[in-house]
């Protein structure tokens, strides 16, 4: 089945299962989602369980934040990853922190839907990579899955979990289709990446909408006989140190790939742990191959933004693969002059060289 279709039937078992579980939002009523996530479930469980909210993406999270403390599993859809923002004040400061500030005593068992990053030719606010928003929130799961496995087994877990989870869906990859796992061979859960593609050369880390692009890298590269790791890290938070570690300490290398920005992303934590753990391994920097530091840009321009397969192999022959070093990664390492006594900088000040 497709992703979107996985992720219907995850919501459509889960309300089966369990007559706490609500969903709502903008639209996933009768019309069944602007990607029609929620085809049927109004017809199927009616108006009570499934119904569509206000244009009011704050009154969506703030009516979940109290259904959940009533003892409810809300399962709300944000319908665009922008569209969240006027409701991050309730995400950041309620829904992360009602644990916290009970001291334990109520929990949130509630699901926030959103439909992220590109690829799908959307204007300003259909298409942004708003991961590191939420992972940088302490208090909150954040997940996203690459394939329809994932999506069914993910969602359902994220259900289930007795904490918030953000729930990531790659809207170009709703599209894609793949099998769904029976119970007893269901994935692993929140918490564990998972190993793609099995490597030897180099690791490629990624996440949601670029592990496909880091599969398509690693097969272009096997054609000209360099084998390469792809890691779906699957669970953003919490982070699986032990298979990205395991992995980067076999090969040496590590490429992380991410749609989003670079400067302060998810890739760069990322890259920081890799290098904290691996540093003895690592035969080569970290690289990260990332968005640009601009704000989305129009449909016709996307395809330049975002990261493909021909970037991310041009990020792996920078991996230092013979035993020359690479002086380009030294350049910024060099010592000033002995007799270096000032330098200019911009505007024509001056300051003493450290």
């Amino acid at each position: 089945m497709t992703m979107a279709q996985a992720l219907n039937a995850a919501l459509r078992d889960a309300l089966r299962e369990d007559e706490r579980v609500l969903v709502f939002g903008e639209d996933v009523g009768p019309l069944g989602g602007v990607f029609r996530i929620t085809d049927g479930l109004t017809a199927e469980f009616g108006e009570d369980r499934c119904f569509d909210t206000p244009l009011a993406e704050a009154g969506i999270v703030g009516l979940a934040v109290g259904m959940a403390m009533g003892g409810f599993r809300p399962v709300v859809e944000m319908q665009f990853d922008a569209f969240a923002y006027p409701a991050f004040e309730q995400i950041a400061s309620h829904v992360a922190k009602m644990r916290n500030r009970t001291r334990g005593m109520v929990p949130l068992p509630m699901v926030v839907r959103i439909p992220f990053a590109g690829g799908v030719g959307g204007v300003e606010h259909h298409s942004d990579s708003s991961e590191a928003y939420y992972a940088h929130t302490p208090g909150l799961k954040v997940v996203t899955p690459a394939t329809p496995d994932d999506a069914y087994w993910l969602l359902r877990d994220a259900i289930a979990d007795p904490d918030p989870v953000v729930f990531m869906e790659p809207k170009r990859l709703y599209w894609s289709s793949g099998e769904v796992a029976p119970e007893d061979r269901r994935p692993a859960g929140i918490g564990r990446a998972a190993v793609r593609r099995a490597g030897t050369d180099a690791t490629l880390v990624a996440y949601g909408p670029s592990v496909s692009v880091a599969l398509e890298a690693a097969e272009a590269a096997a054609q000209e006989g360099r084998s390469l790791e792809v890691v779906d890290l699957r669970s953003i938070v919490p982070f699986d140190d032990e298979t990205v570690v395991a992995s980067v300490r076999k090969t040496g290398r590590c490429v992380v790939v991410q749609e989003a920005q670079g400067f302060a992303g998810v890739g760069a934590e990322i890259a920081a742990r890799v290098q904290e753990r691996c540093f003895h391994s690592l035969a080569a920097p970290v690289l990260r191959v990332s968005g640009f530091d601009i704000p989305y840009p129009p449909p016709k321009l996307e395809r330049s933004h975002l990261p493909d397969a021909d970037r991310v192999l041009d990020a792996v022959d920078r991996l230092q693969f013979d035993d020359e070093p690479d002086t380009r990664y030294l350049a910024a390492a060099e010592p000033a002059p002995a007799d270096a006594g000032v330098r200019p900088l911009a505007g024509g000040a001056m300051r003493e060289a450290s």
